[in-house]
């Protein structure tokens, strides 16, 4: 495998949502805004390159009946160190990602990444492979809390200064507003649908490509 296909697999053919199908627990619970969506792919981002690039530097002197205990203690401690630079910096964004950021620790993507890659590479692959798995991841992430926004709230808004409002496009009053805007699509039953709608796609899109083939 190329430098290039190692990047680029997270982004589709390895996708860990619409492939994989694993971390399935914050695109259900924490894209109810596009600003949750940003904080949580900015701390995988974080915990997932470095403990890749920790992992793949001490893969060698790790004792292989330990591993796993070890790969859980170094994340644990990207997840805690990370936490409290939100916590920082970014208070409001911490509370309302409350004990998911937590639950970091035990993701399947960071823990998978670990043991199925770079725990058996070098490096730079592993810090290649992270930053291809954790940008795709990413943009599922952000996609869904996009359109759960849109559909459940009629409009974005990220840290309260950038705003989007289809109303206001529109130039809709508050009593005409676009009749598909349902909180439902803010609740888990919303998010059900449309990550199952969005792998479903997925799934369609790689079927045709193998009949091509």
């Amino acid at each position: 495998m190329t430098k290039r296909e190692n990047f680029l697999k997270g982004f589709w053919k390895e996708n860990q949502i619409l492939v994989s199908l694993l971390g399935l627990c914050a695109p259900l619970a924490i894209t109810t805004t596009v600003e949750n969506a940003l904080g949580m792919s900015a701390i995988l981002m974080f915990v997932l390159i470095l403990s890749n690039v920790i992992i793949s530097a001490i893969r060698k002197i790790v004792p292989n009946q330990i591993r796993i205990p070890i790969f859980i203690v170094v994340i644990a401690t990207l997840v805690t160190l990370a936490e409290m630079i939100m916590a920082a910096f970014l208070p409001s964004l911490s509370k309302s990602l409350g004990m998911w950021i937590s639950l970091v620790v035990v993701n399947c993507i960071i823990l998978g990444r670990a043991e199925a890659f770079a725990s058996k590479n070098n490096i730079l692959d592993s810090l290649i492979d992270a930053i291809g798995m954790v940008l795709g991841y990413a943009l599922v992430l952000i996609l869904i809390s996009i359109i759960r926004e849109i559909l459940g709230t009629g409009g974005i808004t990220v840290w309260g200064d950038l705003k989007f409002n289809l109303n206001d496009l529109f130039n809709r009053s508050e009593d005409n507003k676009f009749p598909f805007f349902s909180h439902f699509f803010v609740t888990p039953a919303g998010a059900y649908i449309i990550l199952g709608l969005l792998i479903g796609f997925a799934n369609i899109i790689n079927r045709k490509k193998v009949v091509t083939k």
